[in-house]
């Protein structure tokens, strides 16, 4: 069973900065990309930024200059340092690993984790 692990969320003023993080746990042979996506309340959900296995980033244009996606050393770790905070940033924030192969010949699937509020506010 492959779970995703976040943590890093909670309440921050505007401008102030969060960082959240994410653990990829179980049997992995390999994972595409790991990203993150938000969900506000009443909005549907979508991508924040990504980062592929050879290190290619990708970013919404509403977080551009402000959110970096980075991997830790361990394997299936990542990263997103959340900078300059506004309060349309409030949202549950989603871990996403695509592509994710337990064993060399195993079907490609998606993980999601659990979400983590991030709520900014005066």
């Amino acid at each position: 069973q492959v779970q995703l692990v976040e943590s890093g969320g909670g309440l921050v003023q505007p401008g102030g900065s969060l960082r959240l993080s994410c653990a990829a746990s179980g049997t992995i042979h390999s994972i595409d990309a790991m990203g993150w996506y938000r969900q506000a309340q009443g909005k549907q959900r979508e991508l924040v930024a990504s980062i592929t296995s050879g290190g290619y980033t990708n970013y919404a244009d509403f977080v551009k200059g402000r959110f970096t996606i980075s991997r830790a050393n361990a394997k299936y770790t990542v990263f997103l340092q959340m900078d300059s905070l506004k309060p349309e940033d409030t949202a549950v924030y989603y871990c996403n690993a695509d592509g994710l192969r337990r064993w060399w010949n195993d079907r490609a699937q998606e993980v999601w984790g659990q979400g983590t509020l991030v709520t900014v506010s005066s």
